[in-house]
């Protein structure tokens, strides 16, 4: 079973600094019909303007992984974390019994453009924590390059879920397959380009959730970026 979030019927604000888009239910934009998929609760794409950014503002009880497509973002957080994140680098954040983090575009000229998920940890009350890490950009050429992975299996950064992150960017015609144990879940997320996921076609912003199904099987129709969840 294949469930289609189209681009175009998410969640979409813009105050000028901030154009984003949201998935899910997120903030002032509440929809009872889309309020996660299964751990997945969060997924915000956003583009801060030169100079913009989040001040700093707390969270508690969620993994939360910073993924930057184009530009810089600096972080800060209450942990002692101090980064910033470009492409090729993903964050996680385990916000626990609380934390406190601020995000500000890096860059006073450009923009920054990032996809931000929160996932439901499995436990409450953690220590917080941060980690970060560069994977090459080339190593998800033509593959699922594992980022995010309840075991840090692969090199990965490990999350407190049973899930696994992969990121991918396929050439034109290219194609990549997942498979998924009985009792699994996925979701796909396309950053950018357009892709065909079991045969649906996705564009730019758009997502599915897949149950039920024993593989995932994606083909670009051209050069598109995208990141893949397998799901409890």
């Amino acid at each position: 079973m294949i469930t289609l979030r189209p681009s175009a019927q998410r969640g979409h604000f813009d105050f000028g600094w901030l154009d984003t888009y949201h998935t899910f239910s997120f903030g002032h934009y509440h929809d009872r019909e889309w309020m996660g998929f299964r751990s997945l609760r969060v997924i915000n794409e956003d583009v801060v303007a030169p100079g913009g950014g989040f001040p700093t503002h707390p969270h508690e009880n969620m993994e939360i992984i910073t993924y930057v497509l184009s530009g810089s973002l600096a972080h800060r957080d209450s942990t002692g974390g101090v980064a910033t994140i470009s492409p090729g680098e993903v964050q996680r954040m385990t916000a626990g019994s609380g934390i406190q983090h601020s995000e500000f575009n890096a860059s006073k000229t450009e923009p920054v453009h990032l996809m931000q998920i929160w996932l439901r940890p499995a436990s409450r009350g953690l220590t917080p924590g941060y980690d970060q890490k560069l994977f090459p950009m080339e190593g998800r050429r033509n593959r699922l390059q594992l980022l995010v992975s309840p075991d840090a299996s692969e090199g990965s950064i490990l999350i407190n879920q049973d899930a696994r992150l992969y990121g991918s960017i396929l050439d034109a015609g290219a194609k990549v397959s997942l498979p998924l144990a009985p009792g699994r879940h996925a979701w796909v997320q396309v950053a950018r380009g357009e892709i065909t996921v079991n045969g649906q076609t996705l564009r730019a912003g758009d997502g599915a959730g897949l149950s039920e199904e024993p593989r995932l099987d994606i083909a670009a129709a051209q050069e598109s970026e995208l990141v893949v969840f397998d799901l409890a």
